[in-house]
C-alpha cells in the first residue's frame, strides 16, 4: 500500500509537467466556420431587399429602398416557415413560428447587417400579429388543412393590402397640406414620401428635410423628392429649432406606434416634437396600422434594446475643403500610411466614449393627429384600435 501510494505520488506530478508542457512550434487551429443562415433570416433578407445573406453585394441594407415594409417582410417570412413545416398539429406549427420569430428578432438585435441600425420594434409588431391571426384562425378553423390553406391563402394577400395602405394613408393626409406651405421632414419614410408625392399632384408646395445623421436618411429623401419634382431643402440635424418658424408643419414616419398614442422612431424626432410644440407647429404622424405596438412606455429608459447602432464617424466638414482633408492630422502623408480615412477623427483611439441610439420615444402629447390606413386618430384612439387588431 505504501509503495502504491508513493507511485501514485510522483506519477501525478510527470503526468501534469508533460500535459502542461507547450510546444516547441505551436501550431494555432483555425477558427470554426460561422453557421450558414438560416432559411428564415435568408427569407427575411430576401423580402427587405432581394438580396440573400449570402449575397456578395457590397450596398447596405439601409441603402435598399423596396416597397415592402419590414413588418410586411416578417409576416412574408413566417409564411415560408409555414410552407417548410412538417407539422401536423397546430400547436406543432405555433411553436416553430414562435422560434423562427424569436430568431429573427435575436438576429436583428445582435447586428446591423439585417436593419441597418433600425429599430427592431416593427419587426417585433408584424410577427405578433401573424402570430394572434394564426391562433385566431385555428379558433374558426378547427381542421387543421383548412386553416393552414386558409392562412397561406391571406398571407399572400398581406403584402398587397400593405401598398394600398399607404395610398389610403396619402388619402387622409394630403389635404392637410395647403398651398404655398413649407413642410417639415425627418429621415426616409415610405409611408410620408406617397403622402408628399401624393400632395404635390395637386399643391405647390417645399420641402425642409433633415439631414438625418448617420445614415443621411434625409439627404436621400430630400434627393428622391426632388427628382420627383418637389422642392427640398436639406439642414442640419441641429437646425431643426431654428427652421421650425419658417415651416407650417411637421409630417415624420414611425417605426412604431404604442399603445399610450406616443411613436418609436429616428433618433432626433423626440426633439423636433418638442420643437414643433414650442412654435404651435402641428405635428402629424403617417404610419400604418401593422406598425401598432403593444408597448406602454413612460420615458426613453422604458423602451425595449433597439438593437445595434451603427458605428459613428466624425470629421471637421466645414475645414475639409480648406485643408484639404487635412483635418486635426499633421500630414495626410502620415495618415496614409497608417491606413486611416483623410480628415477622420477617431475619437475611440482618444479614449472617448460614442453612443448611438437608432431611436427615440416620442410622447402623445407632442403628436398632433397620426395618419393611418384605419383613417385619421387621434392619439387616445391607438389603444382602441390596438384592442380590435389583437
Amino acid at each position: 500500500l505504501i509503495r502504491h501510494r508513493a507511485q501514485t505520488t510522483i506519477s501525478i506530478p510527470q503526468e501534469t509537467s508533460s500535459t502542461m508542457a507547450p510546444s516547441a512550434n505551436p501550431t494555432p487551429e483555425p477558427p470554426p466556420p460561422p453557421p450558414p443562415p438560416s432559411e428564415v433570416l435568408q427569407d427575411l433578407r430576401l423580402n427587405l431587399t432581394g438580396n440573400s445573406l449570402q449575397s456578395t453585394s457590397t450596398i447596405p441594407l439601409n441603402e435598399h429602398r423596396t416597397a415592402v415594409a419590414l413588418p410586411v417582410a416578417a409576416i412574408k417570412s413566417l409564411l415560408g416557415v409555414i410552407k417548410r413545416s412538417r407539422a401536423n398539429t397546430m400547436m406543432g406549427l405555433q411553436e416553430e413560428l414562435r422560434k423562427a420569430s424569436q430568431e429573427m428578432l435575436e438576429y436583428a438585435k445582435t447586428t446591423t447587417a439585417l436593419l441597418g441600425g433600425r429599430s427592431h420594434i416593427a419587426l417585433a409588431s408584424g410577427c405578433e400579429l401573424f402570430l394572434k391571426y394564426i391562433t385566431r384562425c385555428f379558433l374558426e378553423l378547427p381542421d387543421f388543412t383548412s386553416c393552414i390553406g386558409q392562412i397561406l391563402e391571406r398571407g399572400e394577400r398581406f403584402a398587397e393590402i400593405s401598398l394600398a395602405a399607404r395610398d389610403r394613408i396619402a388619402d387622409c393626409g394630403h389635404s392637410f397640406i395647403l398651398e404655398g406651405q413649407t413642410v417639415l421632414t425627418h429621415g426616409w419614410s415610405r409611408v410620408v414620401t406617397t403622402l408628399l408625392l401624393r400632395a404635390a399632384q395637386r399643391k405647390q408646395f417645399s420641402v425642409i428635410v433633415l439631414e438625418g445623421r448617420p445614415d443621411a436618411a434625409g439627404a436621400k429623401a430630400a434627393k428622391f423628392l426632388t427628382q420627383a419634382g418637389v422642392p427640398c431643402t436639406v439642414v442640419l440635424d441641429a437646425a431643426m429649432a431654428y427652421v421650425m418658424e419658417r415651416v407650417d408643419s411637421v409630417i415624420v414616419g414611425a417605426e412604431g406606434v404604442l399603445e399610450n398614442g406616443g411613436i418609436v422612431n429616428k433618433i432626433g424626432t423626440y426633439a423636433l416634437g418638442i420643437a414643433a410644440r414650442d412654435h404651435g407647429k402641428p405635428f402629424y404622424v403617417a404610419a400604418e396600422s401593422y406598425k401598432f405596438a403593444r408597448l406602454y412606455p413612460l420615458n426613453q429608459r422604458d423602451l425595449p434594446e433597439l438593437g445595434v447602432g451603427t458605428k459613428l464617424s466624425f470629421v471637421d466638414t466645414a475645414s475639409w475643403e480648406a485643408t484639404g482633408g487635412l483635418v486635426g492630422k499633421e500630414s495626410l502623408e502620415e495618415e496614409e500610411e497608417k491606413g486611416g480615412v483623410k480628415g477622420l477623427l477617431n475619437l475611440e483611439e482618444m479614449g472617448v466614449m460614442v453612443e448611438n441610439p437608432p431611436c427615440d420615444y416620442t410622447p402623445a402629447k407632442y403628436i398632433t393627429l397620426l395618419f393611418t390606413d384605419l383613417g385619421t386618430l387621434t392619439t387616445s384612439a391607438v389603444s382602441d384600435e390596438l384592442i380590435r387588431l389583437y
